[in-house]
């Protein structure tokens, strides 16, 4: 069975599991969230401890068991706590500012570029080269914030662009005559 399959998940004061035998129900403070459940596990609630094992012998089932617990291990964290991701804006001119759920960025284009963040997600910008992305689901954080970047990520030679504030960018030497 796998490792991380085998952790049971601890359910916080204030969040309530519901699972049916297609989908499984996170509700907290911050959201409520819903995922399908994979027909290869078997997940059980026993006094506030969820647990996954797999339906049968196979390395398909086995993986499934340590894939669909740390999803839930996720959803729990997200409704509890919630996620966020930093990015940080290096350039010169380069600002960012948020207006309800858009973000607006100037960042060295002729125009400025407009990013609206979908429903769940908020959007802070502490600082003019600063943006906070929080949520309660984490692949849609980390998905907004990948796109973000994308928009003008980091360049290889003066490291201009948007990235990640624990990324650390490798620049290049510049060419020699």
């Amino acid at each position: 069975m796998s490792r991380v399959g085998k952790m049971p998940v601890a359910v916080p004061q204030g969040v309530d599991v519901s699972i049916t035998a297609e989908q499984i129900s996170v509700k907290g403070p911050l959201a409520t969230l819903v995922r399908p459940v994979n027909q290869l596990v078997t997940v059980k609630n026993e006094g506030g401890k969820l647990t996954f094992t797999p339906q049968d012998e196979t390395a398909a089932a086995n993986a499934m068991s340590g894939t669909m617990r740390a999803l839930v291990a996720n959803m729990v964290n997200g409704v509890s706590k919630g996620f966020e991701k930093k990015l940080t804006l290096v350039g010169v001119g380069f600002r960012a500012q948020a207006q309800g759920a858009k973000l607006n960025l100037q960042i060295g284009f002729s125009h400025p570029v407009v990013k609206e963040m979908p429903a769940g997600i908020k959007v802070e910008c502490p600082t003019q080269t600063e943006i906070l992305i929080k949520g309660s689901d984490r692949q849609v954080v980390g998905q907004i914030a990948a796109e973000v970047r994308a928009i003008r990520p980091p360049e290889p030679y003066k490291g201009k662009g948007i990235r990640y504030a624990d990324e650390r960018v490798v620049l290049k030497e510049t060419k020699k005559k």
